[in-house]
C-alpha cells in the first residue's frame, strides 16, 4: 500500500504541474479571489458544476471568463432572463425548404464551460432543459439526444438580494450543482490593488496555459487519489449528522434541519476532497480536505426549517457547527 500511494503521488505531482500556470494567468487579471478560483478548479477536476452566490461586483462573472479563456476549450456566456426559452439554450428545428426536412440547430449549451449569468432570472421551463444537460450530459432536440462533450461544466451565478424578476431554483436543480460558492467582498488591500488595475485601463489580455486534454487526464489522475476508509466513514458521519443530529450529540439541530443532505452529497464531498488533495499536489486525501470543501458542498443541501429561519440561523450556522462537532479521525 505504501508503494501505492508512492506511487500516486508520484503521478499527481506531474499532473498538477498546470495548476500554478493557471492560476497566475487567471492572476494577472483577478485580484485575490483565491479561494473562488480554487473551488472552480475544483469543479473543473471533479467534474461538478459550481453555483456562485453574491452581490454585483464582485468578479463572479469576470473570473469564470477569465478561467475559461486561460484553458484552450469552447465557452459560452448565456445571459439568463425571464424572457429566455429552451430553445434559445439548448437548440431547435429549422425548417430547411431546399430539402424539405428539419435541421438541427444547436444552441450555446454545446461548449465546454458554460457561463449561467444570473440563472435564476429564467423560468422552470429554461431550468428543466439545462437540468439534463447537467445532470445527464445530453441534450435533447426533437426527438433525437445529444452527447455534450468533455469537458462540460456549467458554472452559474446568482444575485442574493435582489428578488424581483428571480425564479427560485428548484431543490432538484440545486442539488445537481457540486459546490455553491458564497463570494465575499475582498479586503482593504485586494480592494486598493482592484481600483489601481481597473482603472488605469483594459485588463491584460489571458492567453490559454492549459488544454482541454490536460484536464480530462487530471481528472483520471483525481480519481486515483488514496482515501483511506477513515476518511470516507468521516464524510459519512458529516452527512448523516445532518439527517440525524440527535444520534451525534446535536440535538439542538433537530427542530431546525427539515431535510439533510442526500446521497449525492457523500459523493460530491469525496470527489471535491480529492479535487481539493490534488490541488495541493498531494496523492492523498486528509481530513482537513473534507473540512475545505464540507460547507460549499453542504449549505446547498440542507433545508432548513421555518423555526431556524424565525431563529435567523442559516444553512452555514448549522453546517458549521456539524463541521466542528463531528471528530476528526
Amino acid at each position: 500500500m505504501h508503494h501505492d500511494i508512492e506511487a500516486i503521488q508520484e503521478r499527481i505531482h506531474g499532473e498538477s504541474a498546470f495548476v500554478s500556470r493557471l492560476i497566475d494567468e487567471v492572476g494577472r487579471v483577478i485580484v485575490g479571489q483565491r479561494t473562488m478560483i480554487e473551488r472552480l478548479l475544483i469543479g473543473l477536476l471533479a467534474d461538478g458544476h459550481v453555483l456562485m452566490e453574491g452581490v454585483p461586483g464582485l468578479a463572479k462573472t469576470m473570473t469564470v471568463k477569465t478561467l475559461a479563456s486561460a484553458i484552450s476549450t469552447t465557452f459560452r456566456r448565456i445571459q439568463f432572463t425571464p424572457d429566455l426559452l429552451p430553445a434559445d439554450l439548448i437548440g431547435t428545428l429549422v425548417y430547411d425548404p431546399q430539402q424539405s426536412e428539419f435541421r438541427t440547430r444547436k444552441g450555446p449549451i454545446f461548449a465546454n464551460i458554460i457561463l449561467a449569468d444570473e440563472i435564476n432570472r429564467s423560468p422552470a421551463k429554461v431550468q428543466s432543459a439545462l437540468l439534463e444537460a447537467m445532470q445527464e450530459r445530453t441534450v435533447t432536440i426533437g426527438d433525437k439526444s445529444y452527447r455534450l462533450d468533455s469537458p462540460f461544466l456549467v458554472l452559474a451565478t446568482q444575485n442574493p438580494i435582489e428578488q424581483e424578476g428571480t425564479y427560485p431554483l428548484p431543490e432538484a436543480q440545486v442539488d445537481r450543482f457540486m459546490l455553491k460558492l458564497a463570494v465575499s467582498y475582498p479586503g482593504k488591500e485586494d480592494e486598493l490593488e482592484i481600483m489601481r488595475r481597473m482603472s488605469a485601463g483594459s485588463p491584460p489580455e489571458v492567453s490559454p496555459v492549459v488544454t482541454s486534454e490536460e484536464i480530462l487526464s487530471a481528472r483520471k489522475a483525481v480519481e486515483m487519489i488514496y482515501m483511506d476508509s477513515q476518511v470516507e466513514r468521516y464524510i459519512v458521519d458529516l452527512v448523516f449528522a445532518t439527517r440525524q443530529p440527535s444520534d451525534y450529540d446535536l440535538g439542538d439541530l433537530t427542530e431546525l434541519i427539515g431535510f439533510g443532505a442526500s446521497p449525492r452529497a457523500s459523493i460530491n464531498l469525496a470527489r471535491a476532497a480529492r479535487a481539493h488533495a490534488f490541488l495541493k499536489r498531494r496523492g492523498y486525501v486528509t481530513p482537513e480536505d473534507v473540512r475545505s470543501v464540507g460547507l460549499d458542498v453542504l449549505r446547498h443541501r440542507v433545508l432548513l426549517t421555518y423555526e431556524a429561519e424565525a431563529e435567523e440561523v442559516t444553512a452555514d450556522d448549522v453546517v458549521n457547527k456539524v463541521l466542528n462537532s463531528i471528530e476528526v479521525p
